[in-house]
């Protein structure tokens, strides 16, 4: 009867997992049976308990992984409103394998890239929080106009050379006056009774950056339109290429410059806002990585879809194609940039809002037309800094009128009229206007 009792104590303590080593050599000293079976029957049933432990672990890790995941496409999918357009990527592709009808694949393709780029933006703004501000800044400078780029190197691919340069001028457009100009409108109607203020410093070197662009610009135009070349074709392509490299040498020295002064007053507001939010990355390191992979994979499908159908939906809507590389292109790009001037001008934080304007400017046209310029050349695509007179001409009266509203360090909402109507002109004008062929062009000179 007590070996009875002790058989049921020691399975229930087997079950339980409590059972020590001296219990165990009390019970074989006890029990009339064999050491053997019961050495026999301890380890079958420890044997099964750990097995069980090591199901159950198993499962735990993969419960933490499925949760992890979970969290991760909720943090990055579901937290945007904008994402609800991410379905109509897919439904592009699908509408060019079974229609065909450009107009409509390049219209869609360019509503799934907007959130796209969006996500973008915010997959390295949590990278950022791990690599510090020298390498945060690097990876704003590479992301931040991601989208342009992709789309450039897409048409550069096709042979269409005028896509890239017209829709980097039009994005330097969009964002000097469209953005800029919704940020200081808005954030002058919510602060109607004062001016709002912001470091005029930052802003004349930004000024400057793009005015030395538009020297860069300028040039190989007035080269080509005055029959001065030493090489007909030949010298404007290599005077663009050497200024593509000094523009270069130039925005990794802004960069420099940028990130190692101590006074730089549109960082420090950034540190403000982090402070004030108090948050911290809401993904890991390689969350962001990954996101960021996904994301210009996606961005680089969706680009060469809406590449293809740029001439198809051209003659479908009856709109000419420099139109839709200057309007078009560039809005879904700023998407991104667009919003967040407009929520840092209502917060009375303007130093943020012309660093998101006017840097992103200052990207496209020191980084990435001197970028596309070089690939290219890498290519064997005849890239070159020759936008042509109207072009050129836009860029360079923009850069002045905006120059001319910074120049004070105030800003109101009847600036921000005045740059939103200015933008509205630029749109009618190039709605307006045909963009003569490279052969025409020629004929023209020549005649």
């Amino acid at each position: 009867m007590d070996y009875k009792l002790q058989t049921v104590d020691m399975k229930s303590q087997l079950e339980m997992g409590s059972l020590d080593s001296e219990s165990i050599h009390e019970f074989n000293e006890k029990s009339p049976s064999s050491p053997e079976i019961d050495s026999q029957k301890f380890h079958r049933l420890h044997t099964a308990k750990s097995e069980s432990c090591s199901g159950a672990s198993q499962a735990g890790n993969s419960l933490t992984s499925r949760t992890l995941v979970y969290k991760s496409i909720k943090t990055v999918v579901f937290s945007s409103k904008l994402n609800l357009l991410i379905p109509f990527g897919p439904l592009a592709i699908l509408v060019e394998k079974l229609t065909g009808h450009h107009g409509w694949v390049f219209f869609l393709s360019l509503l799934g890239i907007t959130p796209l780029a969006e996500r973008l933006g915010y997959a390295t703004e949590q990278l950022a929080f791990y690599t510090g501000p020298t390498v945060g800044g690097l990876l704003n400078a590479t992301f931040g106009n991601a989208t342009e780029l992709i789309i450039s190197i897409y048409a550069l691919r096709s042979g269409l050379i005028r896509v890239v340069q017209l829709s980097l001028l039009g994005s330097i457009l969009s964002n000097m006056l469209l953005v800029l100009g919704c940020a200081f409108f808005c954030g002058g109607l919510v602060f109607h009774k004062k001016e709002q203020l912001f470091n005029k410093a930052t802003a004349v070197v930004s000024s400057g950056l793009l005015l030395m662009a538009v020297m860069c610009l300028i040039l190989p135009a007035v080269l080509h339109y005055t029959h001065t070349e030493v090489h007909f074709g030949k010298s404007e392509l290599a005077l663009s290429r050497f200024s593509s490299c000094i523009m270069l040498v130039a925005y990794a020295a802004y960069l420099f410059f940028q990130l190692k002064s101590r006074e730089n007053p549109w960082e420090e507001n950034q540190h403000e806002e982090g402070s004030d939010n108090d948050d911290g990355p809401e993904m890991s390191k390689w969350e962001s990585v990954i996101w960021l992979f996904i994301m210009t994979t996606w961005i680089s499908i969706l680009s060469e879809h809406a590449v293809h159908a740029i001439k198809g939906a051209s003659i479908a809507w009856n709109i000419s194609i420099s139109f839709i590389s200057v309007i078009f292109f560039p809005i879904v790009g700023n998407a991104a940039e667009h919003a967040s001037a407009i929520m840092f001008a209502v917060k009375d934080k303007l130093d943020i809002s012309l660093g998101v304007a006017i840097g992103s400017s200052t990207q496209i046209s020191m980084f990435g037309i001197p970028f596309c310029v070089m690939a290219g050349w890498i290519m064997g695509q005849p890239m070159d800094l020759n936008f042509q007179l109207f072009e050129t001409a836009t860029l360079f009266i923009t850069v002045l009128v905006v120059a001319f509203m910074l120049q004070d360090g105030t800003s109101n909402y009847f600036k921000g009229l005045m740059l939103i109507l200015c933008y509205l002109i630029v749109a009618a004008s190039f709605f307006v206007h045909v963009d003569p062929s490279p052969v025409d062009a020629d004929k023209e000179l020549k005649t």
